[in-house]
Order: C-alpha cells, then structure tokens, then sequence
C-alpha cells in the first residue's frame, strides 16, 4: 500500500513538473553575459555551458519584434549544471577557489542571464620538470617551446598540450612510439603545484616496407615517387600527413590513409623498422568544370576548363582552359564609389570591350626531385586595365619551382610572347613627350617580348582566405632583353618586393600590416631623336584601389594625365575656375601614366562586429603610398599620400565581402593637360590648378571588393 501511495505521488509530481518545465521551456533567453571573470574570456566560458543565448536578430531589443533569428529557451535544470561546469572549467584551468553565480531576470516570456563570477587566485605551476629526453630532444629549447610554463596559472589542458608538444617533438625525430607520463603534485591551501613530464620515447627506427593498397590505374612507382615518405628514412610523424596531403594532390584519389601497421614497439631485441601501409581509393581522372561571375571591373565573365590528371603517367596534369570577361555594355565610369562597379544595362557592347584567354599547360608535380615541380603553357589572350591599356600577345612560359614543399620557394621561368600593347595617345604623349603619331604607333606595333622571372616566396599563414596569423614574403626580379628574346623597346629589369604579416589580438581580433616596393631600370632608346627611357604600359608600376593606396581609385595613384577635346567656354566650370583663377573643363578624361617607382604601406585592425559578430567583421586602417616616374621628377617624402579610413566585411563561402570608405584630403593629382583633335596639343603643365573647388563628399573615396585587401 505504501509502494502504491509513493508511485501515485511519484506519478503526480510528474504530471505537474510537466507543465512547470514546458512554462520555463517558453521563456526565450534574450540576454547572456558574464562578470568578473578575467582569466577566461566570454567566448570560451559560453562554449562550456548548454545555455545559449538567441541570435543576434532574435535578442537586439531593436529588431527582435519582427520575429526573426533563431530563438533559444531557458532549461531551468541546465542553468543549475551551468554553475557546475563553469567550476569545473575553472579548476581545470587552476583556479581551485573559483566561485559561480547567476542573476536571472524572468518574464513572461523572456530571461535575461548573468553569470556572476569569483576567480579567486590561481594554484601557480613552482616547479616544472621534463625528463627522459636527455641525448634526444634539446632540453632547454624544448622548455621554452611548452604552452605550460613556471609561473603559470597550473592549467590542466596546457599540461597536456605539453606532454603533446614532447611526444609530437619525438615522434618527429625517429621514436614512432613515444609516450609522455603525466604527474603533479597540488596545493591548493598554498596556491602551488609540482609537474613532472616524464617521456618514454622508445625505440628509435626508421621507415622500412611502404605497402600501397587500393590502385587500380595509377602506377605504385608515380605514387611512391610523390610522397615524402621513404623507406630508409628516420621515421618522421610529419612525413605521414605531408605523404596524405601529396596523394590528395595528385587530384585522382576520393580518399587516401597513411598508418602505421603495429600499435605498439617491437620486444628488444626487435626489428629496428617500422611498417606503413596507404590506403587509396582512385575517383575520375578527368573533370570538366564551369565558373559564371560578375567583377567590379570585369562585367559578367565565364570561364571553363577540362583537366586530365595523372596524364600519361608520371602524376601530370595536363589542363585546358578559357576565360572571357568584360561582358557587358557598361564599363564603369568611375574608378571608386558605386560608379566602379560595372553596368552591363549601359552603354554600347561591342567586341573590343571582350577580355579573354585560351591556353593549355602541362604540370609535373615530381621534377627531377620529388621536391620540386615544373609546369609548360601556351597561351593566347587579350587583356586590359581600366583606362591605362590593352595587351594583345600569343606566347607560351616554362617555369621550374626549386624547394616547393620547403620553407621558401623559389620559382625560375621564361616567357615569350608575340603582342602588342596599346595605351591612350595622352599617355605616349604626356610620359615620353612622343606626341607624333608615328612615334605612338612605333611604340604599339607587334614585337616579340622574352623575359626571365625569378620569385622567391616564404608563405608562413594559417589561412589562405582569411589568415590571423603568419607572414607572407614575396621577391620577384624580371629581365628583358635581346640576348633573351626581347624586341627594342622591351628591354628592361623589374625589380618587386612584398611583405605582410598578421598578428593575433585575443580570439578574433587581427593587426595585418604590409610592405610594398618596387623599381625598373630600364634602356634607353633613340626615338623621334630624344633618347626615351620606354617601359610597356602593362609592366609599369599603379597604385590605388581596394587592394593598394585605398584613398584613390583604381591606378589613380601617381602621374596621371588630363586629355581635353573642347575648351570652349561651354565648357568651363565658371564656380572652380572663380576660386582658382584658372580655367577649369567640365569634360575632362584623366587617364593614369604609372611610373617607375612604388612604395605602399598598409596597416589594419580587424575586429568582430557588436552586431553579427559571426558574419560581419569592421576594419580600421591607414594606407600609406606614392608612385613615382624616377628621372622625370624628384622623389620626395613629401609626396607620400597617407588615407586613413574604416570599413566592413561580410563573411561569404567565397572569402570576405569588403566595402571601405578612406578619407583622401589632398587634392587630386596633378598632371599635363593636353588638347586632343587630329593632333596632341600640351596646354598646361599642372592640372588641375591648386585650389579648385571640392566638396566634403569628394574627399570620400568608396572601395568595394572581394577579399582582404593584402
């Protein structure tokens, strides 16, 4: 009778805790903060509790009325264990007196959550011992290296991130089965703790027998010679993944596992090698592929290609592919703004707007080495940049990479080609004072065009889309000349050098900063009898745009020149030319000469948005640069232009989706004016005048792009 009484309680309590907990399930968590905590932050303590806070649409008290984002609910019971886990989080991480407590606000239907917290202070690590790696590890780099050092709060996961780091150090130095034994002694009354790392590394071996399994098509020779694992080689945990990532290079396999075979070391006196198997399942090896898009400058493009991997062997890839671009009736107006971005629904389309190229290139992913590549292309193309020139050429470029998989790569290569490059009139006549229409078609005639390139480029980031840490350096050295292949006037030596660098602040916060330069010297030739130091318009140096000097548009940066067709007084602006005294045209085309010269500097802060802060980041940064034409002008400090500004970015599957306002306080760059009908006149040295008339707004440059900006 009693067993019944309680299970009819047992039942009742039940039933009414039921509609208790599906009341609490209603209350939509709008609110969750933390207090007082200092040695973890809100992001790692909002990880380790089950109460989560509604999306960012969903509690702004702004916009949450229109229903919208993903609502989460209070769970009394998982509030209570939140206390628990934070805790134990705390006292994991050596904060042994840690105290949690909430402070919930409830209504009807919301909660709002704080979680009061107590530190207290820290057990601290007062000794830290590292042994059984005498004669095999260096003991004192080793220390230094460790994530948990003397001095340290006595955090149990950076303990066992330190015994990782001393097993992953052995295991990459010939012990395949090293092990690390893990104690400590702890005080919590004292605030102290004691920790002995003791390694096993084991028998030291090498790699022996390399078995291949799953090949069907693909040669066991190309495999074995494309891996960085070699039987005779000290065993090397590394050169199991690097040899996983190789194979998923060769693009011909859907899955590909390198292990080891025994889990555990051979008795002594045993076999001093260690035996590997890989594991491969083959896929297609040819694909089609197809890209549709649309680019600020470019329009509409389409691009397609077919690749043949593993091509007759040897893990080649032999890749046909086509790009055309530029297709669309508008080209934009503007360099920066909304007017940068193309209108395909404006203007009139014709072919000579097209930008396209067809080629075919050959790659040999193991060349002569198994750490270097070669690649063989031929192409034909027709490219241009915005209102500085078009290039027409056929050619082809053979290229080897020395050191590919090693810290710096160095590429070596040649190129030819048939072409010619066309500029404005303006340009030629403003840049090499060849104003002369024989002498403009001289320098846009077809020519054959060589060059040898060499570029060395030590690539240290964790992210190619969106790095937080690392370093990028980039060095590149071109010639041209007849000895190797060039036509007069492509003769001349480019020099370039880049270098970036990210730094961490905190979980999501980034410093990126970058450095840029670069100079051509190049031969001097006699044309229109005046000797003509001559570069090709598409190998000179421009600066501005979303990726450069963001303050100016697309390559408005340094030497422009400003070509007129009617200086009627229809067309003078009456109001700038009261305020400086010169005339000033309303049409007037302004077209980049580029220079010689380049300097660019950039520095930016990515931090995550107050709103969004998953998909939306805010930049602040200041860009600092100058193109220079060396030997037409002198190169001061003084021309430097330095544009501050702020921008925002969207996260996409594509990379991040920027738009960048940079205030430009200068006024705009001066250069030649020049009066165009059947001939080239030179009017005026420096235009526009000093002092013409500009509005706030104008000062404003908009940049919208995919991508960082470096």
């Amino acid at each position: 009778m009693r067993i019944t009484a309680l299970a009819f309680l047992l039942a009742a309590l039940t039933a009414l805790s039921a509609p208790a907990a599906a009341q609490e399930q209603e209350r939509i968590v709008r609110g969750l903060s933390f207090d007082g905590n200092r040695a973890l932050d809100d992001y790692t303590l909002a990880t380790a509790i089950a109460t989560t806070k509604s999306s960012g649409w969903a509690s702004n008290p702004l916009v949450r009325w229109l229903g919208l984002g993903e609502k989460r609910y209070l769970n009394e019971l998982e509030l209570r264990r939140d206390v628990v886990r934070l805790i134990l989080l705390y006292r994991q991480s050596g904060y042994m007196n840690a105290v949690v407590d909430t402070l919930v606000r409830r209504t009807p239907r919301d909660a709002f959550i704080a979680f009061r917290i107590h530190e207290g202070e820290p057990v601290r690590v007062v000794q830290l011992e590292v042994t059984g790696v005498e004669g095999v590890l260096h003991l004192a780099e080793l220390r230094r290296a460790l994530p948990l050092q003397v001095g340290d709060p006595f955090d149990r996961f950076l303990m066992q991130a330190s015994a990782d780091t001393i097993v992953e150090r052995l295991r990459n130095t010939g012990y395949p089965y090293a092990e690390v034994l893990r104690n400590f002694d702890s005080e919590a009354g004292l605030l102290r703790a004691d920790v002995h790392l003791e390694a096993v590394p084991g028998p030291r071996m090498r790699v022996g027998e390399v078995e291949i399994q799953g090949l069907a098509d693909v040669d066991t020779g190309t495999v074995r010679r494309i891996m960085t694992l070699r039987p005779g080689n000290w065993y090397r945990q590394e050169d199991l993944y690097q040899s996983q990532r190789d194979l998923y290079g060769m693009g011909v396999f859907r899955s590909a596992t390198v292990v080891l075979v025994d889990s555990l070391p051979p008795e002594p006196p045993g076999d001093s090698t260690v035996r590997v198997v890989i594991g491969v399942t083959e896929g297609s090896q040819h694909r089609i592929r197809f890209g549709l898009g649309y680019g600020s400058v470019e329009c509409f493009r389409v691009q397609s290609g077919w690749s043949a991997h593993d091509f007759l062997g040897g893990a080649r890839v032999l890749d046909l592919s086509a790009r055309v671009a530029k297709l669309g009736g508008g080209a934009p107006t503007r360099t920066s703004g909304l007017n940068q971005l193309c209108n395909p629904f404006t203007g009139t389309w014709t072919v000579d707007t097209l930008n396209y190229t067809v080629g075919v290139a050959l790659r040999q992913p193991a060349f002569l080495s198994r750490n270097h590549t070669a690649s063989l292309s031929f192409f034909g193309e027709r490219r241009s940049e915005f209102q500085v020139y078009t290039r027409h050429a056929i050619g082809g470029n053979a290229a080897v990479t020395l050191n590919a998989r090693g810290p710096v790569a160095v590429t070596v290569g040649y190129g030819y080609s048939v072409g010619r490059t066309e500029a404005l009139p303006g340009i030629y006549c403003s840049l090499f004072r060849l104003c002369d229409a024989q002498s403009q078609a001289f320098l846009s005639n077809r020519r054959q065009f060589g060059a040898i390139t060499v570029t060395a480029v030590r690539n240290r980031v964790n992210n190619v889309l969106d790095p937080s840490t690392g370093s990028i350096g980039t060095g590149t050295l071109l010639h041209a000349s007849r000895p190797v292949g060039s036509e007069t006037p492509y003769e001349f030596n480019r020099g370039e050098i880049e270098y970036v660098r990210y730094h961490p602040i905190g979980r999501r916060t980034v410093f990126a900063w970058r450095v840029r330069g670069g100079t051509i010297v190049a031969q001097s030739i006699n044309l229109s009898g005046q000797s003509v130091d001559y570069v090709p318009p598409d190998q000179r140096f421009y600066g501005g745009g979303p990726n450069s000097v963001r303050g100016y548009g697309r390559n408005e940066l340094g030497p422009r020149v400003y070509v007129v067709q009617d200086t009627s007084d229809a067309n003078v602006d009456p109001d700038a030319t009261a305020a400086a005294g010169q005339k000033v045209f309303r049409a007037v085309d302004a077209a980049p000469t580029g220079g010689n010269t380049a300097v660019i500097l950039n520095a930016e802060l990515r931090v995550p948005s107050p709103v969004l802060p998953q998909r939306m980041r805010l930049g602040l940064f200041v860009d600092v640069g100058q193109v220079w034409e060396r030997g037409d002008e002198v190169v001061t400090i003084g021309d430097i232009r330095v544009t501050p500004g702020a921008g925002v970015r969207f996260t996409t599957p594509l990379g991040p989706v920027r738009i960048d306002a940079a205030y430009n306080g200068y006024q705009a760059q001066q250069g030649p004016l020049l009066f165009q009908t059947d001939s080239i006149v030179r009017i005026r040295d420096a235009y526009p005048p000093i002092g013409s008339k500009r509005g706030f707004w104008s000062h404003i440059v908009w940049q919208f792009a995919v991508g960082h900006a470096f």
